[in-house]
Parts: C-alpha cells; sequence; structure tokens
C-alpha cells in the first residue's frame, strides 16, 4: 500500500524510462484556441512533418478476416452494400481474403487541457481521427465485380505487402494498376504499399503520393462503398498527419456526404473542426448526433468538452461524466478525465478526485496529483525540488544574486503602463488580476520585449537549460489582490518551474502544489512541478510580482531536449 500511496501522491518516478507516454489514441492534434487540448495536435503539423519526431508507426490496414478490430483500429469503417456493377451477373461470393489492416503509430506528447493556446497547436504527432466505430459487423467488401475475377493476382500482391516487402508489393499493384486502371482494390493496394513505403523511407514526398491514390480510389467506376469508407478515411488520416487539416476537413465532409447515416463520420468531422478550431461547427455537428444517436458516448464527451471550453461548466459535467461512464470507444481518454475533474472541483464538487483517481488507475495520469498528459516516462517525480536536485545551483544563485536588477526592469515596463503585461488568457482565474510579460516562449526569444528588459534577458542568455526550454516560458507574473487561481496542472513533466520573488506582500499570498503550502520571499526562488495540481491566493493588500523561469527537467537527455516537440 505504500507503493501505492507513494505511487499516487507523487514522490517517485512515472513508470519505466522506455519512452514517450501516450495518453490517448488518436491524432487529432490540435489546434483550438479555446481548447487547450485540441490546440495541442496541429501545432508541429503546420510544418513540413519530421518522421524522426514521429513516435510510433503510419501503419497500414491490419486485416486477416476475421472483421475483429479493437479500440484502436476501430476506425475501419464497416458497411454498406457492394455498390452494383452491371458488367457481371451477381453472385454472392465469401468475403475476399484481401482486408485492410491499420495499425495507429503511438502519438507523443500532448499538451494539457489547461494551456488553453499557450502555445497554439503543441505537441506533436497527430493522433489518427479518433471515430466512434460501429458494432461487429460482416467483414467489408473491397471487391467488385470485375476485381473478384483478377482475385488471384491481387492477392499475390498483397501478401507481398503484408510480408513487409514492400517495394515488391508497390511493383506488383503498380503492375496491375496499368494492367487493370479501373481496378479500385488494385488502386487501393497501391495507395497502401505507398503509405508503408513512406513509412519506411520516413518521406513525406511519398505519403503525398499515397494520399493522391487513396483519393484517385474513390473516383473510379463500381466502387464498393467499404472501399470508398476506407480510402476517404485513410486519405483524411494522412492529411492530418501532415498537418493539412482543412484538406482532411474537406475529405471527411465528404464522407460525411456520402454516408449521412454514419455517425462515426460525424464524429469524425466534429475531431475535423476542433483541428481547425472552429469550435461552433464541431457543436453543431455534434448536436446532430446527438439528436441521431443519444446514447453516443463519443459525441457526449466532445460536446461536454466543448461547453467546458464555453465556460458552461455546470453544463459540460453530465456529457463529459455520461460520455465517460458509457465506455464507447473514444471515450477513455485522460483528456476527458481531466476536465470532467477540473469542471467538478470549480463546482466545489468532491468527486472530482473519485474521477482523477479513475484516470490514474487507468493509466492516463501519472498520479492523482499529477495529471499532466505530454509526458516523459521514468523521470522523478514530486511536487517542491531544492535548487541541489535539480543540478540548476548556477542558475539559481544568478537569479537570487540578480532579484533586484530584474525587479527594477519588470517594474519599469509596469510604470510605463504599455502593453507588455497580458491579461492570464488560459481560462484559470475564479476572480481576479492577473498578467504576464513573456520574455521567452517554447525556445524562442521575443526579442521586442528583451529590448524593454534588457539586463534581465543578457543575464539569462548564459542558461540554455531555461532559454532552450521549448516546453516552457521565462517571464514576469503580477498578481493583484483578490485573485485566485483555480487547482490546475501544467501540460508536462518534461519541464520545472521556478519562481523568484521580486515583490512580495507580508501576508496574503500563498501557493499550493499537491498536498502542501508555500510562500514567495523577495529574492529567494522557489522550485515545483507545475505538472503536480497547484493553487494560488493573493489575499494581501498590494500587488504581488514575481519571475519566472522554467527549465528542462533535469533527467531528460540531450537528444530528448533536441527532439521533443515545443509545448
Amino acid at each position: 500500500m505504500a507503493d501505492d500511496t507513494e505511487t499516487k501522491h507523487g514522490g517517485s518516478r512515472n513508470g519505466k524510462r522506455d519512452g514517450f507516454s501516450g495518453s490517448s489514441f488518436f491524432t487529432w492534434f490540435m489546434v483550438i484556441a479555446l481548447l487547450g487540448v485540441w490546440t495541442s495536435v496541429a501545432v508541429v503539423w503546420f510544418e513540413l512533418v519530421d518522421y524522426e519526431e514521429v513516435l510510433g508507426k503510419l501503419g497500414i490496414y491490419d486485416a486477416d478476416g476475421d472483421g475483429d478490430f479493437d479500440v484502436e483500429d476501430a476506425k475501419v469503417l464497416l458497411g454498406l452494400k457492394e455498390r452494383s456493377v452491371p458488367a457481371q451477373p451477381a453472385s454472392p461470393e465469401p468475403e475476399e481474403s484481401i482486408q485492410p489492416d491499420e495499425k495507429p503509430y503511438m502519438e507523443s506528447e500532448h499538451k494539457n487541457a489547461d494551456m488553453q493556446l499557450e502555445e497554439e497547436v503543441q505537441s506533436v504527432v497527430h493522433e489518427d481521427l479518433h471515430s466512434q466505430p460501429a458494432k461487429k459487423k460482416k467483414k467489408p467488401k473491397l471487391l467488385n465485380k470485375f476485381d473478384k475475377t483478377i482475385k488471384a493476382e491481387l492477392d499475390a500482391a498483397e501478401r507481398l505487402r503484408k510480408k513487409g516487402k514492400v517495394e515488391e508489393a508497390l511493383r506488383a499493384f503498380e503492375a496491375l494498376v496499368n494492367q487493370y486502371p479501373e481496378s479500385p482494390r488494385a488502386r487501393y493496394g497501391k495507395a497502401q504499399s505507398e503509405d508503408d513505403l513512406a513509412e519506411k523511407m520516413r518521406s513525406n514526398e511519398m505519403l503525398q503520393k499515397a494520399i493522391n491514390t487513396y483519393d484517385e480510389v474513390v473516383h473510379l467506376p463500381n466502387v464498393p462503398s467499404d472501399l470508398v469508407k476506407l480510402s476517404l478515411k485513410r486519405e483524411a488520416d494522412r492529411q492530418q498527419f501532415l498537418g493539412r487539416m482543412r484538406g482532411s476537413l474537406l475529405t471527411l465532409q465528404k464522407l460525411v456526404q456520402l454516408f449521412p447515416s454514419d455517425t462515426s463520420f460525424k464524429n469524425d468531422l466534429g475531431v475535423g473542426y476542433l483541428l481547425i478550431g472552429d469550435n461552433s461547427k464541431a457543436k453543431k455537428v455534434y448536436e446532430e448526433v446527438l439528436s441521431l444517436a443519444p446514447d453516443d458516448g463519443f459525441a457526449k464527451v466532445h460536446y461536454g468538452f466543448i461547453l467546458k471550453a464555453e465556460n458552461k461548466i455546470a453544463e459540460s459535467i453530465p456529457y463529459l461524466k455520461e460520455g465517460l461512464e458509457s465506455g464507447d470507444p473514444g471515450t477513455d481518454d485522460g483528456r476527458f478525465y481531466f476536465h470532467l475533474g477540473d469542471a467538478l472541483q470549480r463546482m466545489g464538487d468532491k468527486d472530482a478526485y473519485k474521477w482523477y483517481e479513475l484516470g490514474y488507475q487507468r493509466g492516463h495520469f501519472a498520479s492523482v496529483w499529477q495529471r499532466s498528459l505530454y509526458n516523459v516516462k521514468g523521470l522523478k517525480a514530486q511536487p517542491w525540488w531544492t535548487a541541489r536536485e535539480t543540478g540548476y545551483t548556477e542558475l539559481v544563485k544568478s537569479l537570487e544574486k540578480n532579484w533586484k536588477l530584474i525587479r527594477d526592469e519588470g517594474l519599469a515596463v509596469m510604470d510605463k503602463k504599455s502593453n507588455f503585461f497580458l491579461p492570464e488568457d488560459e481560462n484559470l482565474r475564479e476572480k481576479g488580476d492577473w498578467s504576464q510579460f513573456t520574455l521567452w516562449q517554447q525556445g524562442r526569444k521575443n526579442e521586442n520585449a528583451c529590448k524593454s528588459v534588457p539586463k534581465t534577458c543578457a543575464l539569462l542568455e548564459r542558461f540554455p537549460e531555461a532559454t532552450g526550454c521549448r516546453r516552457g516560458q521565462i517571464k514576469y507574473s503580477v498578481m493583484h489582490p483578490g485573485t485566485h487561481v483555480w487547482p490546475h496542472t501544467g501540460p508536462t513533466n518534461c519541464r520545472l518551474r521556478m519562481h523568484l520573488g521580486l515583490v512580495i506582500p507580508k501576508e496574503g499570498c500563498r501557493i499550493r502544489c499537491a498536498q502542501h503550502n508555500r510562500t514567495w520571499e523577495e529574492g529567494k526562488v522557489l522550485i515545483f512541478d507545475d505538472s503536480f495540481e497547484h493553487e494560488v491566493w493573493q489575499d494581501a493588500a498590494a500587488s504581488r510580482l514575481i519571475f519566472i523561469v522554467d527549465v528542462w527537467h533535469p533527467e531528460l537527455t540531450a537528444q530528448e531536449r533536441r527532439t521533443l516537440p515545443a509545448i
């Protein structure tokens, strides 16, 4: 029991240090101005995807012909009847042996739900589309009547692909496409082979070829409905993987138009809107789904998620709760436990910790108190740190030695009443006035801001553990009397946060991290891990000014610091 307590409440390691943790299944990577979580997914992907940074595998459809798709692979859509083909007489035949298969790659770090758009689409690697799979049905039919006549040739090419002989499989399918240009299954095999080869080569160019070929499939004559679904689904997923959110959205819209009764496509379309930050359209989509399928758990958690982003806290709770309780595929995700617990906390409901506990038990959180979603496993985890424990003693000494210089430059900016200090915009305040002046964000220096505090910025340039921390910020933070910051957690366990006291009232200001309270002192540094739940009260008679410096977690390797995506 002692070990359980330690794990739940911190002070241990976040599991075996064997790689990145994936906190959910699909690639909604993220671009939502209001939703910290959704904001997470698109960031890196607006640029060209670097396959070396993508964790896991692109994957292909894994079809052994049994029609049994698990939660991760439930993106394979099951289907409608084959379209009629006038060429040959219709005769019932067993499903073909060639079945699609998809093993979604693992997602990397994700952004924390609370960090609204502090970075805007941070986090990396898109998760695959989180569709709501249908119940188990018969196997999808991928062959039209003509393709059944060349089934042996198709099977031979497919066997090469499944054996991992990607280049040979691609040549075989290309030969079939050249010989039978109107064969949907041959072209789909070519697309899958290009998809596989893109993974092997880590090539965006090859992946784009696969996307184009998937699109060609659906424009051929006499394409079976199931094959249309699979091709468009995979096309949308790969577009999303490359960060082409709007292209993916158009593909999803096409799916909805072709198969209006399939709510799983509407659910994916809602995710597509969330990825481009269009919450209002996503909301309408989920309202439509719930009008057609009132018990759809996937739609419920997403609808509740959107309501919470609109600050409709009380309204969001039943949707999030019922969606999680449904157990539907796509609902058992750390983000939803996170947001339900947070909503309950803001309503003063102690059941919040029951949901945090459940999220922890299901592997979404490192502990009940440490609820960051974008993590590296195995890092030392404790709420409060000393300078010696971090190894960053020189940085701490420099901050404490020069605290008056840092304070005076910050106060000068405040006195100018410039627009540098911006109100906190992550919906973390219950009440009060809290503003921040940012010098570095995601490892990028704000040159214009540093012109106003040149000595402070020059001082920090000596410490790459801070200025190069692409999962943190360096900033001034002023909090005025009467402010309360809700309990919340940061997005990642990959950083530690330093607070240097600059102007601290004698009493009335305190911070809680996990179960322990601390107070600031002028000229002294507090260090804590903000991936643990923390809360702030400012009940003093005067304003409080501190300087915040985020640093890499000291146990991260040099390569991890270079390659972890920004948050």
